[in-house]
């Protein structure tokens, strides 16, 4: 067993742990590509175990499962090549500005979090083409020096995190499947496969797109590429459709 604590810096809502970066450091725990699913929130600044479970691993909190993992399979198709340029011109593209985004404070895409401190990841929409995906988001990314393990290379926690969020503005961008862009969101499950880490200060792109919807899940698939359109791992996420309190922690 292994103890944990989640710093406040890693919230994705303002109560609980950015969805992503703690499938990451419960996939940490498994070999190759890991399907994790999130049971309940997980606090910050407490206590959380990390153990083995039936089917894997799972963090607890007193007993309370609040996430499982295990190893699984990730395939992820047709996988959009978008350069920086073209991922720089989404940002600009965004809606999601410090007075309109539902969580600013998210460590992956909050616009209220400083450059060093959050990863500011925060997508636009690609202007259609033959062949991308369906309302396809993308933002450039360059690691911060501080995301780096003790090999070099940036953290894995920090590439599921990366992945995670540009999946649920794909998610609610889906105006095919009957979204508009403000519903309010949970991570649910996140699967992914690391080919390759970046290094601190690599260009990088992640692009994400929607792949369907059934009732209140949605699903997303995301990929993070190097600087030349190497696929350097990929992502497929289940979100949910919650209230505003829930997705707060407040209901």
């Amino acid at each position: 067993m292994t103890s944990i604590v989640i710093e406040k810096r890693f919230c994705g809502p303002p109560k609980s742990a950015n969805g992503g970066y703690v499938c990451g450091l419960l996939a940490a725990y498994i070999d190759g590509g890991a399907e994790i699913t999130l049971l309940a929130p997980p606090p910050l600044d407490q206590r959380l175990d990390i153990m083995a479970g039936e089917y894997g691993v799972e963090l607890r909190m007193e007993g309370t499962i609040l996430a499982a993992g295990r190893r699984a399979r990730v395939d992820v198709p047709e996988i959009p090549i978008i350069d920086l340029s073209e991922a720089a011109d989404a940002v600009r593209r965004s809606r999601h500005d410090q007075s309109r985004h539902p969580l600013p404070t998210c460590f992956v895409c909050g616009p209220g979090r400083v450059h060093g401190d959050g990863l500011r990841i925060i997508p636009g929409p690609l202007p259609s083409r033959p062949d991308q995906q369906t309302r396809t988001v993308a933002a450039p990314w360059v690691p911060y020096a501080n995301l780096a393990n003790e090999g070099g290379s940036v953290a894995s926690e920090f590439i599921w995190a990366a992945l995670d969020c540009p999946t649920g503005y794909a998610a609610v961008g889906a105006q095919h499947l009957g979204m508009t862009g403000s519903e309010t969101i949970l991570l649910g499950r996140m699967s992914a496969h690391i080919e390759r880490r970046p290094s601190p200060g690599d260009r990088c792109v992640i692009a994400a797109w929607p792949t369907g919807r059934d009732g209140r899940k949605l699903f997303a698939n995301s990929a993070l590429l190097g600087s030349d359109g190497k696929i350097l791992a990929v992502a497929r996420a289940t979100w949910l459709l919650v209230d505003r309190q829930v997705q707060l922690g407040e209901g």
